[in-house]
This record gives structure tokens, sequence and C-alpha cells, in this order.
């Protein structure tokens, strides 16, 4: 369908253009009409054309390793997608499917080529579309990546940090409690053995006092860890609260498309049953046999 210049003058990417050239663009590019729902391209399609927005809405979206469909971008009047696969003549990377029903501009490299010659700065404008959806894509990234909470404490954590942790983890198990065991055992054994010779005779005053300083340096240390595991608990219990608010919007969304099969489903229904019943009760009758 042609182009009419009017709908041209609404783009403001094409909004630079005089009349004249506004005339020879509009004979080149195509106007294309999607009814709701309707696929304007798929991942892996040529990227010949682009398209921009005239009215309606359209989602852009793509698919992850897991299979889930992820939304890339939700383009506004005059703004431009499947850019970038036309630029670079490569299968595209996303799918457009219109929401309601849309009109768009088909463009391709030589009406964009044409564009340039004859107004340069719209160069800018393009530049300023991609560099939004780059931008969408970055954030996309920041998103969805999801990392273990105790790599990025690891990766984060000071020579101090980590010899708490050790010390906590060595004071918190079973071997260091048979060893201190052991050690209290043979001293105190071997003082009361000797007798008037022992070095630190019963009360055992000197151990009292390695024991007490033990603790008192043990005891900063313990609270140190305990303090880096509520980090890890509060930054699990975070990205436990994302995971789930992804999995409640993907079922949102899976049970917005049954939704709207079932409807499908319905109108197929009636429409089956206004032909069956024009063609008369018996082939009606027949039918639902």
């Amino acid at each position: 369908m042609a182009c009419n210049p009017d709908v041209l003058k609404q783009v403001p990417l094409f909004a630079l253009l005089d009349e004249e050239e506004t005339a020879v663009l509009a004979g080149q590019v195509e106007l294309k009409t999607f009814a709701p729902r309707q696929r304007i391209y798929k991942m892996g399609d040529p990227g010949l054309r682009a398209y921009v927005m005239v009215s309606g809405a359209v989602r852009v979206s793509t698919v992850d390793e897991d299979h889930q469909e992820v939304i890339v971008d939700e383009p506004a009047a005059g703004e431009f997608f499947g850019f970038a696969s036309m630029l670079d003549q490569t299968p595209h990377q996303t799918g457009a499917t219109a929401l309601e029903e849309t009109v768009c501009v088909e463009v391709d490299r030589h009406d964009i080529s044409v564009l340039l010659e004859r107004k340069p700065l719209a160069g800018m404008d393009m530049l300023a579309v991609l560099g939004r959806q780059y931008h969408a894509s970055q954030q996309l990234v920041r998103i969805r990546s999801m990392r273990n909470p105790n790599t990025v404490i690891e990766e984060t954590a000071t020579f101090g940090e980590r010899i708490a942790d050790s010390v906590a983890r060595f004071g918190g198990s079973w071997a260091f409690i048979t060893a201190f065991g052991v050690v209290l055992v043979v001293y105190t054994s071997i003082n009361i053995a000797l007798g008037r010779f022992a070095w630190d005779p019963y009360p055992f005053i000197l151990l009292n006092l390695f024991l007490s300083m033990l603790a008192a340096i043990q005891a900063p240390v313990i609270m140190m860890s305990q303090n880096r595991q509520d980090t890890k608990d509060r930054l699990r219990g975070e990205l436990d609260s994302e995971f789930n608010r992804r999995a409640e919007s993907e079922i949102q969304g899976l049970a917005h498309e049954l939704n709207l099969l079932g409807d499908k489903i319905d109108d197929v229904e009636d429409l089956i049953r206004e032909r069956l019943t024009g063609g008369g009760g018996g082939d009606l009758r027949h039918a639902e046999r």
C-alpha cells in the first residue's frame, strides 16, 4: 500500500524533509497495516526491512536460554524497530507482534540511503533510536542477571573478613572442640603430675588467662562473621523475591495468553455454529452428533 506524505510528516525522523522530498520518499516506502496479535516478523527472518510506528502498539521480544519470552522494547509512535538488523543485513534477533491494529511504515536500506543523502542530520535521530535500544538492552541484562550471592560476597570480601570467616568456621566445628578438649586435658594432667614443680599448678591461673584472652579475641571475630552471614541471608531473600516476582509475571503472561486462546476458540465455535445453523437444522444435529 502506497504511503501518504501526510503520514510521513507525523514521524519525527521524516519531518525533517521538505514537501518534495517527502513526496519522493512516500513513493518509495510502503504503509503496512497489521491486525491485532499479527506477527510482523519473527526471530531468524532476514532483516531486509525495518518499520516505523505510525499508530497502534507493538511488542518486540526475544527468547532466552530458558525458552522464556523476554520483552525487549515497546516502541512508541514515530519510533523504529527492526532497525539494527536492517542496517546490518543480518537475521532478526527479535520478534515483533502487533498488540492491536497497528499501522507502520516499511523501509529498507535504499530508503534510508536516500534520506541520509538529502538530510544527513537525520542520521543523528537514527543514532538516538539505536542508542535508546542499546541502553534498554543493557538494562535488560542488568535486570535479568542473577548471580550466586555467595559468589558476589566472596569476590568483594576483604582479607580480614576472610580470616573472620575461617576462624568462625573452625571455631564452630567438632575439630576445634575435640582439639581444644585434648589440649585442656593434656595441660591439666601434666601440671597435676608435676606437683610442686608445675609451671601452672591448680587452680591453673595461667590457663584461665589464656582462655580469657582467647574468648576476648574470638567473640568479636565470630560476631563479624555473623554480620556477613546476615548480609548473605538478606541478599538471598532479595534474589528470591525478585525470582518470585518474575515467576509471577511469567504466570500472569501465560494466563493472559490462555485467555486469548480461549477467546479465539470461542470465536471459532461461534463461527462454525452460525454456518451450521445457516446450512439447516439437519446439518447442525449431524454436527452435534
